[in-house]
């Protein structure tokens, strides 16, 4: 028999930047939505895998399994042409901060020729208290600039130059970000089934 309750879902995922534009993205669906923090819940979780699907899989995996609910967790990189697909991966760690990460990047391209073509990737993964798992990617083409522009989104966003616009991620409303970006392109790629998911789990 299947229970009349709310179903809940948990955003496996401590930044403020990323809980926002999920927040956004989920606005309007038939569930309850939870960060870590309305559970008190501290979680790290090693981002081991060798691609964005793997990491994301392991942190929803991981949130999941330590609540009981349903978990959605993303895992994204920056991947430079100039620089043969760095920092990829290891985007998040290529620095301790926002700013340290893209003076880093800037760094680190300073002898290239521009334009630095790159490619924001994004996995997002689903999974259940008893293991189910799915997963879409998303990706969105742009360059790497030479200085920031804008006041808004967060990590490498003032630095991307969003392909076929003349804007950064940081000069776009929320709203114009979830539709162009890599996060939100795979995030709605995988929200019918998640939401299917949710439902009949409830």
């Amino acid at each position: 028999m299947t229970s009349t309750s709310n179903p809940r879902l948990l955003l496996a995922t401590t930044n403020s930047g990323k809980l926002e534009e999920l927040h956004a993205l989920l606005h309007g669906a038939s569930f309850s939505i939870l960060s870590p923090a309305d559970l008190g819940l501290e979680l790290e979780v090693a981002e081991v895998g060798t691609d964005y699907a793997a990491n994301a899989r392991a942190k929803a995996v991981a949130f999941a399994q330590a609540t009981g609910l349903w978990a959605l967790a993303d895992d994204t990189g920056l991947e430079v042409d100039a620089l043969g697909g760095a920092p990829g991966l290891f985007s998040r760690r290529l620095a301790g901060s926002d700013l340290e990460r893209r003076q880093r990047l800037l760094h680190m391209l300073a002898s290239f020729r521009r334009p630095w073509t790159a490619t924001f990737r994004s996995a997002v993964a689903l999974a259940g208290p008893t293991g189910a798992l799915l997963t879409a990617d998303g990706a969105c083409l742009g360059e790497i600039l030479p200085a920031p522009r804008g006041q808004g989104g967060f990590g490498y966003d003032p630095l991307f130059l969003v392909a076929g616009t003349n804007r950064t991620i940081a000069e776009l409303s929320l709203e114009e970000k979830n539709r162009l970006s890599h996060r939100g392109r795979a995030v709605r790629a995988l929200l019918p089934e998640l939401q299917a998911r949710l439902m009949t789990s409830s």
